[in-house]
């Protein structure tokens, strides 16, 4: 079977938070919507007909590498238009506490998983005359205590992402990526609920260190605001559909405020983060010296 009559977009990581919205919103616009999802059984029910649920688990090779090739049977030479790397999860936590299974599972998903994918889609992506768009983050640029595993993954991705911007030009294949702010997704709170576990068996003494940077670290974050999800997805849209595609969207303004703090010098920038954090408080001071 073929689908040649309508451009095809991929999107890793499509069960649910931004993935899904995005698959909806791909769908809305006649494209035909691969939504990668890590097994069909818990793949969401989209409403539209033109969208192909596919197995896809962005840490198995072979398994990236049989989903492409699903992908590739059904188009025959139409080839892919859109590839959208958005499979992705939020490690964090002190980095003394972090276990080093977190911290290579950070990784495996946000850097070496859209690797796999991009490596897998670009015959059909050169084929499609497409394009490919990374789902990164404002941490990227300007990293977040107690947020280290994310913030490192996403500058990682980031660097990739400008290394094939370059690498990738000769066959007219742009490099965008997408730098959403703090979302109404279940993501973070996922990542929080799997932090908790592990503080649970690293050593007391340890976590008893940072009790207090903890306590104003979750404060901090419960009361930040947070945006839908559709901001993103329509900077994705844009990045898609663009005919000179930006290199990189930024899609809210907490994420244009973590830009700009890049470029202070670092103990400057240091010290607005942990104000805002509530870091530089006394009771905060007093519980790290116990």
């Amino acid at each position: 079977m073929t689908t040649q009559g309508s451009k095809a977009v991929l999107i890793t990581g499509a069960g649910g938070g931004i993935g899904s919205a995005t698959v909806e919103a791909f769908a809305a616009r006649g494209y035909r919507v691969y939504a990668g999802v890590r097994t069909l059984r818990n793949a969401p029910r989209f409403g539209h007909a033109n969208v192909v649920p596919v197995e896809l688990d962005v840490t198995d090779s072979a398994g990236v590498r049989h989903a492409l090739d699903a992908v590739a049977a059904d188009r025959g030479p139409a080839g892919l238009q859109v590839l959208v790397n958005n499979a992705g999860v939020i490690v964090q936590g002190p980095l003394e506490l972090v276990p080093d299974a977190e911290l290579h599972r950070q990784f495996d998903i946000n850097v070496y998983g859209p690797h796999r994918v991009l490596v897998a889609a670009l015959p059909l992506l050169r084929t499609g005359g497409g394009r490919v768009i990374n789902i990164s983050a404002a941490s990227a640029r300007t990293a977040m205590p107690y947020l280290g595993p994310i913030s490192a993954s996403k500058a990682a991705l980031e660097s990739l992402s400008h290394a094939a911007r370059v690498e990738l030009a000769p066959w007219g294949i742009p490099v965008s990526v997408v730098e959403p702010g703090a979302l109404e997704t279940t993501i973070f709170a996922k990542a929080e609920s799997a932090a908790r576990e592990a503080l649970l068996l690293a050593d007391a003494d340890r976590v008893e260190l940072y009790r207090a940077q903890l306590a104003a670290v979750d404060k901090a974050l419960a009361e930040q605001k947070t945006r839908p999800v559709g901001t993103v997805v329509d900077a994705i849209v844009r990045a898609a559909e663009a005919r000179r595609p930006k290199d990189c969207y930024v899609a809210s303004s907490d994420a244009r405020m973590l830009r700009i703090l890049a470029y202070l010098p670092f103990r400057l920038r240091d010290r607005v983060i942990a104000g805002a954090l509530g870091l530089g408080k006394s009771d905060v001071a007093a519980g790290a010296a116990r």
